[in-house]
């Protein structure tokens, strides 16, 4: 039975095992075509994600199968990403805005509305005005950020993979859990 969770900054350790396998399978594809190092990479970043002001994860488990999850964190007023080509308009730039900083569903579980359901929770209730994201501009993924009122306002260069295009979402209308 797939059941969703918000976990709580302090426990959110004991997931990271998951989402490291879940990460691994969801980033091998392409155009991602990730491997070890970078799983490490993202391994690596966990603990320090978890201590980020506004810090939200948000999982789809079947049981003890991790089959989705979502995190994320405040990006404050006058704060953009730090790779990014340009600054975003200045209405965005100077407010606080959430960051989404993963968002994945097990292939072998999309197009089931867990992706969707996951991001609603996500950023349910909260008090930023805007959501920002970084997607791979020639990913599935981007084409739904599209499909679904994402708008790009930005690029940003990336030393390690491809350049991502910097996508915003407004936040003030969206309804609460």
């Amino acid at each position: 039975m797939l059941t969703y969770h918000s976990v709580a900054r302090d426990e959110a350790h004991q997931v990271f095992d998951a989402l490291e396998d879940l990460y691994a399978i969801v980033y091998a594809e392409p155009p991602y075509s990730e491997g070890p190092e970078q799983v490490a990479r993202f391994r690596e970043g966990l603990p320090e994600e978890t201590t980020r002001p506004g810090f939200r994860l948000v999982t789809a488990t079947d049981g003890t199968l991790l089959l989705g999850a979502a995190y994320g964190w405040t990006m404050a007023t006058g704060t953009w990403w730090s790779r990014a080509t340009e600054d975003p308009p200045p209405e965005i730039r100077d407010a606080d805005k959430f960051a989404v900083m993963e968002w994945m569903v097990h292939p072998s579980h999309r197009r089931q509305g867990i992706g969707a359901e996951l991001m609603r929770r996500l950023l349910a209730g909260r008090s930023e005005q805007y959501a920002t994201l970084a997607s791979n501009p020639v990913s599935a993924a981007r084409r739904m950020y599209k499909r679904t009122g994402w708008q790009q306002v930005g690029t940003s260069a990336l030393s390690w993979g491809p350049t991502m295009d910097l996508l915003v979402l407004p936040l003030q209308l969206r309804p609460t859990a």
